[in-house]
C-alpha cells in the first residue's frame, strides 16, 4: 500500500499555521531535505540544517513559523510552531493506514481460560495465551504470540506486541504499549547465599504501569520481591533496557537503550536517563534530574540535577579521589594567591 495526499490533505493533517507557495504534485513519501525530490514532503526541525532548505527538491517542506524568504515555483512551505510534531501528526495518520487496528475477536489459535475475562472488543491474535483470571480492557490487541499470565490485568486501548509477555499478576493501565520482546513481571534478581550456595529469593510482587507507559523491544521489567515495582503514566522507555525488582519510575519519564537501573531505585518526574546509564540500588533520583550517557550514578541525585560521568578504579583509590576533587576550587584559589605573592614578589628587570 502506497497511500499519496494532496496538498490540502497534507495542510489539514499537520494543522500549519500558515502557508507560503503551492503545489500540485500528490505526495507519495517523506525524506531528508538533502534527499527529498518531487512528490516528497520534508521538514526542518534542526537548525543546523538551515541552509539545505534552499536546496531541497520537495514539494512540501515543513518549516517553523520565523523561517523567512518565499518558496520556487512548484514548492509548497508549511509553517508551523514545531515542524517535528506536524511530521508526527502526519506519520500517526499514515501508521493507521499501513497498520490498520485488527478486527475484534479471538484467533481459533489461540488459547484461553474459561474464566479469563476478555472484551469483545478486543482482538487477541495467533497463538496467544492468556492464563486463568486475566482480563483484557476494550479496544486491546494482542498481536502474535503474546502471553498474559494468570490474574493480570490488560487496561484499554494497549497494543501488545509480537511474543510480549505480561506476567502473572501484573498490571497494566490505559493506552500501553508494548514493543516485540518486551517482559513485564520477569523475576527480579534476588538470592541469599546459604553455606556458599545461591539460594533463589522467591519474587511474590508484581509489576504495575501506568496510563500510557511504552516499554521498547527486548525490555525487561522484573517483578517486586514484595509488592510492587511500579512505572508512573506517561513514562517512555527504549529498548534493552533492564528495571530490577521494587524500583519505582516516576510520570513522564524518558528512559533510553541499554538503561539498567537496580533493585529498589526511585525515580521522581520527568527524568531523562540518556543511553547505557546505570543506576545502583537503593538511590533517589530527584524529579526533572538528567543522566548523561553512560553515566554510572552510585548515590543520590538531586531534583532538577545534570549530573554525567563514569569510570572503574579499585574501591580505595576512587574514594580518594572523590576526596581530592572536593578540593580542587580551594587548591585552585590556593595557586592563585600563590602566583599573586611570587609577581608581586619579583623585581621588574630594568628597561634596556
Amino acid at each position: 500500500m502506497s497511500p499519496a495526499f494532496s496538498a490540502t490533505q497534507v495542510m489539514a493533517i499537520v494543522q500549519s499555521a500558515r502557508t507560503l507557495g503551492s503545489t500540485e504534485a500528490l505526495i507519495t513519501g517523506i525524506a531528508p531535505l538533502e534527499l527529498a525530490g518531487q512528490g516528497d514532503l520534508s521538514f526542518l526541525a534542526n537548525p543546523k540544517y538551515r541552509d539545505e532548505v534552499a536546496r531541497s527538491q520537495a514539494s512540501v517542506l515543513l518549516l517553523p513559523v520565523d523561517y523567512p524568504g518565499t518558496p520556487p515555483a512548484g514548492q509548497l512551505w508549511l509553517l508551523l510552531d514545531n515542524p517535528s510534531v506536524g511530521l508526527t501528526r502526519l506519520c500517526r495518520h499514515l501508521e493507521q493506514l499501513l497498520w490498520p487496528k485488527p478486527a475484534a475477536g479471538i484467533h481459533p489459535s489461540a488459547v484461553v481460560a474459561g474464566d479469563a475475562a476478555i472484551s469483545p472488543s478486543a482482538h487477541v491474535g495467533p497463538l496467544c495465551v492468556v492464563e486463568a483470571g486475566a482480563q483484557i480492557g476494550e479496544g486491546t490487541v494482542l498481536q502474535a504470540g503474546v502471553f498474559v499470565g494468570a490474574r493480570a490485568v490488560v487496561g484499554r486501548d494497549c497494543w501488545l506486541g509480537v511474543h510480549t509477555v505480561v506476567a502473572q499478576e501484573c498490571v497494566l493501565g490505559n493506552r500501553v504499549r508494548l514493543q516485540p520482546g518486551a517482559v513485564v513481571g520477569s523475576d527480579g534478581y534476588g538470592y541469599d547465599t546459604v553455606k556458599g550456595r545461591h539460594e533463589k529469593i522467591p519474587q511474590i510482587g508484581n509489576v504495575v504501569l501506568g496510563d500510557d507507559v511504552e516499554i521498547g523491544a527486548n525490555t525487561a521489567i522484573d517483578r517486586a520481591r514484595f509488592s510492587h515495582t511500579t512505572i508512573g503514566e506517561g513514562t517512555k522507555i527504549d529498548n534493552l533496557v533492564q528495571i530490577a525488582h521494587n524500583c519505582v519510575i516516576g510520570r513522564h519519564c524518558l528512559i533510553v537503550s541499554q538503561v539498567g537501573i537496580a533493585g529498589s531505585t526511585t525515580l521522581g518526574d520527568y527524568v531523562v536517563m540518556a543511553g547505557q546509564a546505570g543506576a545502583a540500588g537503593h538511590l533517589k533520583i530527584g524529579s526533572f534530574a538528567k543522566i548523561g550517557g553512560r553515566a554510572s550514578i552510585v548515590r543520590d541525585v538531586e531534583p532538577k540535577s545534570y549530573v554525567t560521568g563514569t569510570y572503574a578504579l579499585p574501591y580505595l583509590l576512587e574514594q580518594k579521589f572523590q576526596v581530592l576533587r572536593g578540593r580542587i576550587p580551594e587548591l585552585f584559589k590556593r595557586v592563585d594567591r600563590l602566583e599573586a605573592q611570587i609577581g608581586s614578589a619579583v623585581p621588574e628587570k630594568p628597561s634596556a
